[in-house]
């Protein structure tokens, strides 16, 4: 089954499923909550947002959410710079595509905090071994979704575009890639997503972001912190799926428009 015979609704919500993977949190501490006599864990995380004192400071959500995002801003461009020409390029020759997909798709059987640790005892503290991780993430989506996008362009509109006496890069850039966008920006999307919400995992190796709430909640067995921080991740890949869900429609020809 080819991408255009998935509904929209299922792509999404498949996009989406890592931002409700981090609200199982909440159900879980708040069952740990309850067994703690904490029956008030949904309004103590209220106050816990409403409290200035936990958007100030290093360890308040300003700058947690400032250093989350740059980790996702960071690793999505890389991971754009390096599988979008490639699969835009193999997709317009049409020579080697399922080869470097297979290569990259090995990225999604590894776990990414077992990649995370290997960099870790590589390389050390930093993000380094964060950085690696994400972007292994990161590139099969973009990867596979521009490399198909690219196939999926009808052989006949290449012809007709060839007998315009258009040449090869001004078919890739005013043809195939204005009819391949709306599947380019799906696995622009899908990346970003998955890597907003797995950029949990750099707190393990003592970096900033909003797992630290998560990892030092549960260490410290703060439910409302580790509810807390699991909300807020959810809420940054919702805003980006949704963000980014605009800009697909932005850039997509109208005659494409759904």
């Amino acid at each position: 089954m080819s991408s255009k015979d998935v509904p929209a609704r299922y792509m999404t919500w498949r996009r989406l499923w890592p931002a409700g993977l981090c609200l199982l949190v909440a159900p879980a501490a708040f069952a740990l909550g309850m067994k703690d006599d904490h029956a008030n864990i949904v309004s103590q995380v209220f106050y816990w947002f409403a409290d200035p004192r936990h958007w100030q400071g290093t360890d308040g959500l300003v700058h947690r959410i400032g250093q989350h995002l740059y980790y996702v801003v960071v690793s999505t461009v890389i991971a754009a710079a390096i599988a979008l020409p490639l699969g835009i390029g193999l997709g317009h020759w049409g020579r080697g595509g399922l080869l470097a997909i297979n290569v990259a798709n090995i990225g999604r059987a590894i776990p990414s905090f077992g990649l995370i640790i290997l960099m870790f005892l590589l390389v050390g503290f930093g993000f380094m071994p964060v950085l690696v991780a994400l972007v292994a993430l990161a590139i099969p989506p973009m990867l596979t979704n521009s490399y198909v996008g690219m196939q999926a362009v009808d052989p006949a509109v290449r012809q007709s575009a060839k007998a315009l006496g258009l040449t090869g890069w001004q078919q890739l850039w005013q043809v195939e890639l204005p009819i391949a966008i709306p599947l380019v920006m799906a696995g622009v999307r899908t990346s970003a997503v998955q890597v907003m919400s797995t950029a949990t995992l750099a707190a393990y190796v003592g970096l900033g972001g909003l797992g630290r709430y998560l990892i030092d909640g549960l260490a410290q067995q703060q439910l409302v912190q580790v509810v807390g921080g699991a909300i807020a991740v959810a809420i940054l890949a919702v805003i980006t799926e949704l963000t980014l869900a605009g800009v697909q429609r932005a850039v997509t020809p109208g005659g494409l428009k759904s």
